[in-house]
């Protein structure tokens, strides 16, 4: 199932394409879906188009590091 706000659909590609797109995925600890739009947000930004930085794992994660250590920070005295 997609995620909330993604656009699903199917995509027909040649097995030994998706063979480097899920070998380079694992060497980047991605899902062979994520190196997908990593790659074509890549392509895109070599264009000259940018798009918005998706919120991954990594960033929310640190969003909320940060947001807890904030919140800690105003309940000290």
């Amino acid at each position: 199932m997609a995620s909330p706000g993604k656009k699903a659909f199917p995509l027909r590609i040649d097995p030994d394409l998706w063979a480097e797109i899920e070998r380079l995925a694992a060497q980047d600890l991605r899902s062979a879906n994520a190196q997908v739009e990593f790659l074509l947000r890549e392509a895109l930004a070599r264009r000259g188009v940018r798009l918005g930085a998706p919120a991954g794992r990594a960033v929310r994660e640190a969003r909320e590091a940060r947001a807890a250590r904030e919140a800690d920070a105003d309940d000290s005295p």
